[in-house]
């Protein structure tokens, strides 16, 4: 059985338009109409887009050599239409979604707005961090550089203990993939931190809480690792990752750069995320163990730093947060290894001098 109404053409061709008589053919899947010029048109459904607007229904179709309109007025004729299109497959996505009802669209709306939230926490982040694999290491040194210029110009640098720092260093095995550098200063901040470019900065504020060296040893051991496994870099990119995810989407390295540079003074406060943090630590403690040295002063750095933290909270804690299950996982970690204890007497005569 067909079904036809009274419809309004435009052709594409003129801007007047047509009045048509239009058909529905059930048997062919098709719409059919005639016009002034053509005695028989026929569209077949699959190739209509169609639209609901508050008049009624238009449907498009592109035609040989132009985009054809067809406007319906007659409701009976389109609710044929929507339930014979619904019936036999016809109807797309976007005509489902539409259909759905206001509720089910606010739903849908909150789902939407749950999952953007979602994806800017946790999967935008992701990409910020991973998209360190484009930056070369070389912008780590410039990176580093530029803020040891910046930051460290009005800051009391010790040369005779940054040069007994360095020797302290250079008596461990730290497992460094660059060259590192140590310095010294005197300042009575609780603080140490390390750059991308594999420069380590250490306060006398904290060397002050130390008792021996096992706890420098855990220190340095800690900070090469974070250095080792570039993690400045990579939480730089998290912090910044809208940014640089829409620069390594578009291979502009440069561009991650620019921006990093625009934020190299976030550098010495960034917050390591838990999973670098225990990442550090392994490392750390593998670097102290390896060097024959107890590895429990690690244990006995961070309780220490933990015991003053009710005094103030130090640059050293919002950094790398010292927790009492931090501390366990440590001891965890010391109780699980074999190690073999060496004393050595020239880090502790350095250590000393550095105590002085």
């Amino acid at each position: 059985m067909n079904h036809q109404a009274e419809a309004i053409l435009y052709d594409g061709k003129s801007s007047v338009p047509q009045n048509i008589t239009i058909f529905l053919n059930k048997h062919k899947h098709s719409f059919t109409f005639e016009t002034a010029t053509v005695y028989k048109n026929e569209w077949f459904i699959k190739e209509v887009v169609f639209e609901t607007l508050d008049t009624g229904l238009q449907m498009q179709h592109q035609g040989d050599d132009a985009i054809e309109i067809i406007k319906i007025a007659d409701a009976a004729f389109i609710n044929h239409i929507k339930l014979f299109r619904k019936e036999n497959g016809h109807e797309n996505w976007y005509e489902h979604l539409i259909n759905l009802g206001i509720k089910m669209h606010m739903v849908l709306a909150l789902l939407i707005f749950v999952l953007i939230g979602l994806t800017y926490v946790y999967v935008i982040p992701w990409f910020g961090e991973k998209s360190v694999a484009i930056i070369p290491e070389s912008y780590d040194d410039k990176l580093g550089s530029s803020f040891v210029e910046q930051s460290l110009l009005f800051s009391e640098v010790d040369s005779a203990k940054t040069k007994s720092l360095n020797a302290f260093a250079k008596e461990l095995q730290l497992n460094n993939t660059k060259p590192l550098n140590f310095i010294y200063v005197n300042e009575d901040v609780v603080n140490a931190f390390a750059l991308p470019n594999g420069t380590i900065v250490v306060y006398s504020g904290i060397v002050d809480k130390m008792k021996d060296y096992d706890e420098l040893v855990a220190l340095l051991g800690h900070e090469s690792a974070h250095v080792n496994n570039r993690h400045a870099m990579k939480m730089l990119c998290r912090n910044l990752s809208g940014y640089i995810f829409i620069s390594a989407i578009l291979g502009d390295a440069n561009g991650v750069m620019a921006i990093i540079g625009d934020n190299v003074n976030s550098l010495q406060s960034l917050s390591f995320s838990r999973k670098f943090e225990e990442e550090a630590d392994v490392e750390g403690l593998k670097i102290v163990i390896n060097n024959h040295v107890n590895p429990k002063g690690m244990s006995t750095l961070f309780s220490r730093l933990k015991s003053k933290e009710g005094l103030s909270i130090p640059a050293f804690l919002s950094s790398h947060p010292v927790t009492d299950e931090r501390i366990q996982y440590i001891e965890k970690l010391n109780r699980n290894k074999d190690y073999k204890i060496q004393e050595n007497e020239k880090l502790t005569t350095l250590f000393q001098e550095l105590k002085k």
